[in-house]
């Protein structure tokens, strides 16, 4: 017989509930280093973008395509990017703090039931 079949269902279904916190938490770290990475890229391009004249002919990419653009408009549809992403990092970050929290009085908790186990087993 496996171990987990010798479980009280209360405790299987608590063990099966922290998996899927940690899958939830491995998601929200990955959408998280997404958004810092993307946000790392918008503040490189406005930083390129410092050094140069409103009147330099400015291309960005459209899909596939480059498409001539005004500078002030690129900058602050960069500018506005940025503010979302910073936005965006704010949630993932929340949503990290809370699971691992969720994690960590669920990990108490197994300990506590599991150490009830063998206590009962012996």
């Amino acid at each position: 017989m496996s171990e987990e079949s010798t479980l009280p269902p209360k405790v299987q279904q608590r063990l099966l509930r922290f998996q899927q916190l940690q899958q939830q938490l491995q998601g929200t770290l990955l959408r998280k280093q997404q958004v810092q990475l993307e946000l790392m890229e918008v503040e490189n391009a406005l930083k390129e973008l410092e050094g140069v004249e409103d009147d330099v002919p400015i291309y960005k990419a459209v899909g596939a395509l480059l498409v001539r653009a005004e500078k002030p408009k690129v900058v602050q549809e960069l500018e506005d990017r940025r503010e979302f992403l910073k936005l965006r990092l704010e949630q993932l970050e929340r949503e990290e703090n809370r699971l691992r929290e969720q994690i960590e009085e669920l990990r108490a908790r197994l300990r506590k039931d599991l150490s009830a186990q063998a206590g009962v087993g012996l």
